[in-house]
């Protein structure tokens, strides 16, 4: 089945590549490294205006969601631009928040969707850090049916991606919400941002791609560019096609997350919607999740060296491949939960 975006997909899909383009993201990547958050903070002020944000979130707390075929276009062009910060998690938090509902859900719920406010979050089954915690306005766990607004950041955890912080939460924080919906909200959540980060994967894959395919190009051995080699390029057609499979997959878990919420007697987080959405998730998880990583490889591999320093922009794309992997499902889990599902 071939999934093909309508006009208006196509066209946000552009202004966001305009946007983040113009954004350079590669110095704003470094600052926030460094734990300057300001260049950040400024261009997800400029995405939630053009919407990002607001997609997982109903439109009776001020957003347009849930549209998880116009998140799916959105965290795919910000993976290839590797915009900082917790974009998944943020996402994820709207869908968390707008299924346990009550006062949490009206005091967070409109500034996530305005951009005001930064979210980052740890779900039970999913590990205990909670990434980039220390630029977030909130950070949110759930254990069980209980939902808490944790009391601060915590301490930082080793990352290999020095533009992704690891925090563990800081424990203790009063419940904010409880009871069995928690619970279903927490598994739709699970879901969000599993499906967001495999959105951001494929775009850092598509992005480390054409990176390579530019720089074999130029680099040359013997007084021919090295993109002429057989061995090169049949190593960037095995890539081209790890990505080209996973973007149906993609899309397609978009469209039975779309189906969940609409889906009769199944809301979102339900037991017949999770098992089928969360298969759909999984597949779309664990494919560009290891397409992105092997164009990663594939990347560090055909620059030589030079893909080694700090100072090439890739560097950051190429550290933040396996991360994206492996967070919010590992590729076990996920083809286990195909296999269940």
């Amino acid at each position: 089945m071939r999934f093909l975006l309508t006009d208006e997909q196509r066209e946000f899909r552009r202004s966001l590549d305009a946007l983040l383009t113009a954004a350079d993201t590669p110095a704003v990547l470094r600052a926030w490294a460094a734990g300057d958050h300001g260049p950040g903070q400024a261009l997800w002020g400029r995405l939630a205006d053009a919407g990002v944000f607001a997609l997982a979130v109903p439109e009776a707390y001020g957003g347009v969601g849930p549209l998880p075929v116009e998140a799916a276009v959105a965290c795919v062009e910000l993976g290839r631009h590797a915009v900082p910060g917790p974009v998944a998690e943020t996402l994820a938090a709207g869908v968390l928040l707008a299924g346990a509902g009550g006062p949490v859900a009206e005091e967070w719920l409109p500034g996530i969707a305005s951009g005001a406010a930064v979210v980052s979050l740890t779900l039970e089954g999913y590990g205990p850090y909670a990434p980039d915690a220390d630029a977030a306005d909130a950070v949110f766990t759930v254990t069980g049916d209980e939902l808490r607004l944790a009391p601060g950041p915590g301490e930082p955890s080793a990352s290999a991606d020095p533009a992704r912080r690891l925090f563990r939460p800081e424990p203790g924080g009063a419940p904010v919400a409880k009871g069995p919906a928690i619970r279903a909200a927490a598994r739709a959540a699970g879901d969000t941002a599993a499906f967001a980060t495999a959105a951001l994967a494929l775009g850092c894959g598509e992005e480390l791609l054409r990176a390579t395919v530019a720089y074999v190009k130029q680099r040359t051995q013997f007084g021919v560019p090295v993109g002429s080699f057989q061995a090169v390029k049949h190593r960037l057609a095995d890539t081209l096609l790890g990505l080209e499979f996973a973007r149906p997959l993609l899309y397609g878990a978009a469209v039975e997350l779309a189906s969940e919420v609409s889906r009769p007697g199944a809301g979102a987080g339900s037991a017949e919607g999770s098992s089928v959405a969360g298969a759909a998730v999984a597949a779309a998880k664990v494919a560009a999740g290891e397409a992105g990583y092997a164009a990663a490889r594939t990347a560090l591999q055909l620059h030589g060296a030079i893909g080694y320093t700090e100072e090439l922009d890739l560097a950051w794309w190429l550290r933040r491949a396996r991360p994206l992997r492996d967070v919010w499902g590992t590729p076990s889990a996920c083809r286990a939960r195909v296999l269940a599902g």
